[in-house]
């Protein structure tokens, strides 16, 4: 490997495969920083993400079926009203 030179302009000049060795050892030094940074710096963090993936998956299947609930309580409360009108307007009650 040829070492790197600074040229009048300041600019730095270097092998193309020492740069991109340069660029993967800060690209890879980054991401420890990041894993750190949010607590995911232990290993086991392809685990812990799968988990939170679960947990997000869980909570969306959740709130899909919640919705789904609130509008089937909705549907079969308006329809009793219907049908409940509709047996007073028709006097199925026994009433005058």
């Amino acid at each position: 490997m040829a070492p790197a030179k600074e040229k009048e302009n300041g600019m730095v000049v270097m092998p193309k495969d020492e740069f991109e060795s340069l660029l993967n050892n800060a690209a890879e030094r980054g991401a420890e920083r990041v894993l750190a940074h949010v607590g995911l710096e232990n290993g086991h963090a392809a685990r812990d993400i799968r988990e939170l993936r679960d947990l997000l998956e869980a909570w969306r299947d959740a709130r899909r079926t919640a919705w789904q609930t609130v509008i089937k309580v909705a549907t079969t409360g308006i329809l009793a009203t219907l049908l409940l009108g509709a047996a007073i307007k028709l006097k199925l009650f026994g009433g005058q």
